[in-house]
């Protein structure tokens, strides 16, 4: 048996799988999430150590240039599937797999992809990162950085790759200058520019998104760097006519269209969304246990786990993750939002109640929010959608609260080295699916 032979067959049994998630993808998202850890499948951040790409959510002809890009980055031999609905996830995780695991197909290629013809997704149908240190409780605080990025961040100006910035999204590359000439890796020729203590260093056009990983799913902002700091970002506006399902504001479109929704249901609803944006955000200042803590809460409540068993874990989580000296040493002072720019801003929901303004304000926010949503999982009574917020604020179909926390973006990571500008969007986590909904104008800068 050959050696690529031999690499298939150890893949196939567990291959290590790329989550990508387009627009209008949040169900799938959250299905393949939670399926991938019960068959525990190891996450891929980058393409170069994915075998598996599963692409969870609708297609759209605006991602296909991204997609494909993160495609020609995966070493062959790989497969790649598509899940457009949760119910969806399971058997496309099944036909990746057997793909994988053929060594010879109907064309005798097998699994063994072209890199430009071959780009047809299998239809039909967590990013966990595997890095052991984190901000864990405050015994271990000295084992940790104070930079507040972790090392898989420092580097993503410099990496292609689903967790970098170098990669996902791709570049444009004729707007760089230099008749579009590009640097190993992909990466766009740097120009020079004045650095803000006077010194002259090259400045780097750079595009956040679409795909990062822990990222708003299709949200792109296209950042000026000098050497990691941010000097310029602009943020692309949303498709329209993109897909239009916000998953976390169901409850609240349903409840202002007439429709009789509970609060309780509106709780767990608000409850997983923010347990959702915590994920996300503690994935990314790079603790993944407790990352893990918070999608598995969001998944039970999703799945219907009454408030007496939900409720003491949450309790715990929030108490860990609230009191962790490191988490705050780490973030304190990213992100300043005051409530009056906030508000100045159209900004409602957590953002504005966020005392302090920083990242940990916010996820400290979210904490409590979470907390209290889940002592109401047995509330009656109807949900007023002018009365009780969605997730992520006052809900509007004209203008839905992302809309104003994405136009927040660039002004608040002007200035701010790469890594803190993660955890920027981390903690304000707009949602481009209640943008491609409401189609606002979003300017640029």
């Amino acid at each position: 048996m050959g050696l690529t032979a031999v690499l298939t067959r150890a893949a196939a049994r567990r291959p290590r799988v790329l989550l990508v998630t387009t627009p209008g993808g949040t169900a799938a998202r959250l299905a393949a999430e939670r399926e991938l850890r019960s068959r525990d499948w190891p996450s891929a951040s980058t393409p170069a150590g994915a075998d598996l790409m599963l692409v969870a959510g609708p297609d759209c002809a605006r991602w296909d240039p991204a997609l494909d890009r993160l495609w020609r980055d995966m070493p062959r031999p790989c497969a790649r599937v598509r899940a457009v609905t949760a119910d969806e996830v399971a058997s496309v995780l099944d036909a990746g797999r057997t793909r994988l695991g053929v060594p010879g197909g109907p064309d005798g290629e097998g699994v063994r992809a072209r890199r430009e013809e071959d780009t047809d997704d299998v239809e039909g149908g967590e990013h966990a990162r595997h890095r052991e240190a984190g901000p864990q409780d405050d015994a271990h605080e000295g084992e940790h950085d104070e930079s507040g990025v972790s090392d898989h961040e420092d580097s993503d100006a410099d990496h292609g790759g689903h967790g970098h910035a170098g990669d996902h999204g791709g570049h444009g590359h004729g707007d760089h200058g230099h008749g579009g000439m590009e640097m190993p890796g992909g990466l766009p020729m740097a120009g020079p520019g004045e650095d803000r203590d006077g010194l002259t260093l090259d400045r780097l056009h750079v595009p956040l998104g679409p795909f990062l990983a822990d990222w708003p799913a299709g949200l792109t902002l296209r950042v000026v760097l000098q050497g990691d700091v941010v000097q310029r970002a602009d943020l692309d506006e949303p498709a329209a006519g993109g897909p239009g399902d916000p998953f976390w504001s169901r409850p609240w479109i349903r409840a202002a269209a007439g429709e009789p929704v509970g609060v309780g249901e509106a709780a767990r609803q608000r409850a997983a969304a923010h347990l959702d944006s915590l994920g996300r955000l503690l994935s990314v200042a790079g603790w993944p246990a407790e990352a893990v803590t918070a999608r598995r809460l969001r998944d039970d409540l999703l799945d219907g786990a009454p408030a007496s068993s939900v409720l003491p874990r949450v309790e715990r989580f929030a108490r860990r993750v609230g009191r962790s000296r490191t988490l705050y040493w780490l973030t304190r002072g990213v992100g300043l939002l005051s409530a009056a720019d906030a508000r100045a801003a159209g900004v409602t929901g957590p953002a504005v109640r966020a005392a302090g303004g920083d990242v940990p304000a916010r996820y400290r926010q979210w904490l409590t929010e979470v907390v209290d949503a889940v002592r109401q999982l047995e509330a009656t009574g109807l949900l007023d959608p002018d009365a009780r917020e969605s997730p992520r604020g006052r809900w509007d179909a004209e203008r839905p609260p992302s809309a104003a926390l994405a136009l927040l973006l660039p002004r608040l990571l002007v200035g701010a080295e790469l890594g803190a500008a993660r955890l920027v969007v981390a903690s304000l986590d707009p949602d481009p699916d209640e943008l491609a909904a409401g189609r606002p104008a979003v300017a640029r800068g």
